[in-house]
Order: C-alpha cells, then sequence, then structure tokens
C-alpha cells in the first residue's frame, strides 16, 4: 500500500481539510499505514498537482481557512486501478526479531525486558481493537463498506493476538519458565 492510496481512500470516505485527514489517519488508517503529519501534507500536493484532488471550492474566501480537499475522477480511478492489482505478500521485516537473532550471536542480556515492553504494547493495541470491534461493529452489519472495514480490524486483532501468544512464549522462554522451543525444518538462515 502507498501513501497516495491511503489518502484517497480516506478522501472518498469523507472530504477533510489536512488537520482532519490527520486526526482520521491517526484514529484509523494509521493503524496499519501509519504516516507523519509532514508526510500526509506533502502527498495533498502531490495529489492535487497530479489532478487526483482538488480543494473544495469556499463559499465565500476567508483567510485562514483550512483547505478541504475532495478526490476527482482521475484519483477514483487511481484508486480503483490500484486495487485492482495483483501483489505478493511482503516478508515481515521487525527489527525486534533482527535483535533476536543478533542476541543468538552476541548474548541475550536485556533482551526479555525489551520482550516484555514490546509484550505489553501488543497487548495494548489488541485491547483498543477490541474495543473499536465492540464499538463500531455491532451483529448484524450487512452492507459490503461494514464488511471490509470490519475484516480490516480483524486482521489487525488476528496480527496483536499472533504477536501477544508469541511473545508470551518468548518470554517464557527466555526466563526459562517455559518449555523449550523445538526445532523446526529450518534452522539455518537465508
Amino acid at each position: 500500500m502507498s501513501l497516495p492510496h491511503a489518502i484517497l481512500t480516506a478522501l472518498l470516505e469523507k472530504p477533510s481539510s489536512g488537520l482532519e485527514l490527520t486526526r482520521r489517519f491517526d484514529r484509523s488508517i494509521g493503524y496499519f499505514w501509519p504516516s507523519t503529519h509532514q508526510q500526509i501534507y506533502r502527498e495533498l500536493g502531490r495529489l492535487e498537482q497530479a489532478g487526483h484532488i482538488r480543494v473544495l471550492p469556499a463559499a465565500r474566501p476567508a483567510r485562514g481557512r483550512k483547505k478541504e480537499y475532495e478526490v476527482l475522477p482521475a484519483g477514483r480511478a487511481e484508486l480503483s486501478a490500484w486495487v485492482r492489482l495483483a501483489e505478493d505478500p511482503r516478508p515481515v521485516r521487525d527489527p525486534l526479531l533482527l535483535r533476536m537473532r543478533a542476541a543468538a550471536v552476541v548474548g541475550a542480556h536485556g533482551l526479555a525486558g525489551e520482550l516484555r515492553r514490546h509484550l505489553a504494547m501488543h497487548r495494548e493495541q489488541l485491547a483498543e481493537y477490541l474495543e473499536i470491534e465492540e464499538r463500531d461493529f455491532p451483529p448484524g452489519l450487512t452492507s459490503e463498506e461494514d464488511r471490509l472495514r470490519h475484516l480490516v480490524l480483524r486482521g489487525g486483532i488476528d496480527l496483536e493476538t499472533f504477536w501477544t501468544g508469541w511473545l508470551s512464549r518468548a518470554v517464557e522462554e527466555l526466563d526459562g519458565s517455559g518449555p523449550p522451543v523445538a526445532a523446526g525444518p529450518v534452522t539455518g538462515g537465508r
């Protein structure tokens, strides 16, 4: 996914000013595609220059008025074409996993504490996602839009469930309170 497509998606959901868009990003799309406010503002300028979005005309000119953006037909076409593209899954690229591999070489002193910190953060994120699910997705939602948005949230819930389970086992293993990890078929590495 790219930032321009994330912005087009958000603006098609609701035309917004840059500030409103960054706030909405922080509460939704930013969970799985984080971006800084500066990146979003920079991309708004590029999308406008490319003819994918425009500033909505104001009823009356006002100094200091927030620009509100909407998606133009070219932007909708770009987003539709992007949705239809085939894209291979990307490998996980998490610095924590690399640090664990490095700890196997230089020693794991202090690593269990970092794993506990990550575990706490993933538990907190999981709780937040479950709260959003309960609040925003009651049983019986049937529109395609609601089902797709719920599936994205369920993906986040499932990922956080994976991380909390895996990190719990990793902490137990490093503390010596859990069973050793069984050796799998892949021991070396790429």
